[in-house]
């Protein structure tokens, strides 16, 4: 039963932001809502390496038995998931016409971080291809990805709170509960399976992200 409804639920999911993700980009009108179309279609693309040697674990020899097609899509969606964020802080600069100069710093700390974290991912001691992988390297790979969560909720919150804009209030609350979702999985998802669990509400937390998104693109095509 659990692989049914799980199964089911990432179909929907994958097909939900890729779909609405190409509309985006190919009837968008202007930059802002492609860019959450490509972060939209990134966002499926890249889970759609995990989760679907996960569905087909799953509905056949098990997960253990394909822990390396599940560790290598856990790798790329590592990094899929790091450039969503880099893009997704373009779409603040975009929303609130945040010029280069203004933002330079900000930038070079966004970019920086990114960096360090897809480094990280690179390096043998993540063992991807091993199913209880250590959780020491899970931490350390994730510690500049839940900065880059912070300071995406900070200018997201502060930036809505000056301009009244309650999509972005929605947006901060929303990269707020992917990180809290994500993290008990991170530390403890390996030793008591149940709390993988959580990775469902964050992944709705995500699609809540895309369908801001969409509901802007609606709104004003």
């Amino acid at each position: 039963m659990q692989a049914i409804m799980e199964t089911l639920f990432d179909v929907v999911y994958l097909s939900t932001v890729i779909i609405l993700g190409f509309q985006m980009i190919l009837k968008g009108k202007d930059k802002y809502v492609k860019l959450f179309g490509y972060m939209s279609v990134l966002l499926g693309a890249g889970d759609s390496f995990h989760l679907v040697p996960r569905a087909y674990g799953l509905l056949t020899t098990g997960l253990e038995a394909n822990a390396a097609a599940l560790g290598i899509g856990k790798f790329i969606t590592s990094i899929t998931m790091t450039i969503f964020y880099v893009i997704l802080y373009k779409i603040w600069q975009v929303r609130f016409n945040k010029t280069k100069e203004e933002t330079k710093l900000l930038t070079l700390t966004i970019y920086l971080l990114a960096l360090v974290r897809i480094i990280l991912c690179f390096f043998p001691g993540n063992n991807w291809l091993n199913y209880n992988a250590p959780i020491s390297w899970g931490i350390y790979r994730n510690i500049p990805f839940a900065i880059m969560g912070i300071i995406m909720i900070y200018i997201m919150y502060k930036e809505a709170k000056v301009h009244n804009d309650k999509d972005y209030i929605y947006m901060a609350i929303a990269v707020f509960l992917s990180f809290a979702f994500y993290v008990p999985v991170v530390l403890w998802g390996t030793t008591i399976r149940i709390v993988g669990m959580l990775m469902i509400p964050k992944t709705l937390a995500y699609v809540w992200i895309v369908l801001i998104g969409y509901r802007y693109f609606r709104k004003n095509s």
